[in-house]
């Protein structure tokens, strides 16, 4: 599905509406909201956790060293950051990169619903716990959930597990792991192009 000019329109003005959210405690001490970034007919949308310190400083998600470890992965299987959509749980930093509370979480998932929806990608790469909990609405750890396919959402949008690239960069044993997650990702959307519409 490709996303028509009205949900571009749509999204825009979410973003608008997001830059101005006092929904929790978050909007106290935030820089910018990190609502996404990256094309509006993305196959590929790319969920983490949060923002983080410059990721706050810059409005852009994963643009630290976890983000130039993800621009590699997307490199390698063919994809430029601006041919995938990168969006976070969180549109605010958590202080301190401390993990997100339950009702932070509630307070910004209509955001991150009305992006999945509007853009209707044809698979998501959830990395890190926060976000595959959060998206598949389960307690299990990273390392159950990666290596199948999992369904999202009524459309059953097919989603993969891996871990985040800051895990990555403290546990490089797990690159490899992380590398089969996206080979599994990359299979999803070479399976969806050949579906018939």
């Amino acid at each position: 599905m490709t996303t028509s000019f009205d949900d571009i329109d749509v999204l825009s003005e979410l973003a608008h509406l997001a830059a101005s959210c006092t929904r929790c405690r978050l909007a106290e001490g935030r820089t910018h909201v990190v609502f996404g970034a990256g094309a509006h007919d993305a196959e590929v949308m790319i969920v983490g956790e949060g923002p983080g310190q410059q990721e706050d400083e810059q409005g852009l998600p994963f643009v630290g060293r976890s983000g130039q470890l993800l621009t590699k992965f997307l490199e390698a299987i063919g994809y430029g950051r601006d041919e995938v959509s990168i969006c976070n749980i969180l549109k605010c930093r958590p202080p301190d990169n401390r993990n997100p509370a339950p009702d932070e979480i509630l307070a910004c998932s209509g955001y991150l619903a009305s992006q999945i929806s509007m853009l209707q990608p044809k698979a998501i790469l959830s990395v890190g716990g926060v976000a595959a909990t959060t998206l598949l609405e389960t307690g299990q750890s990273v390392g159950k959930l990666r290596g199948e396919v999992h369904d999202f959402g009524e459309s059953r949008i097919p989603l993969v597990v891996t871990y985040h690239p800051a895990y990555l960069l403290r546990n490089e044993a797990e690159k490899p792991s992380a590398w089969k997650d996206l080979q599994l990702a990359m299979k999803l959307l070479d399976e969806a192009r050949r579906a018939p519409e």
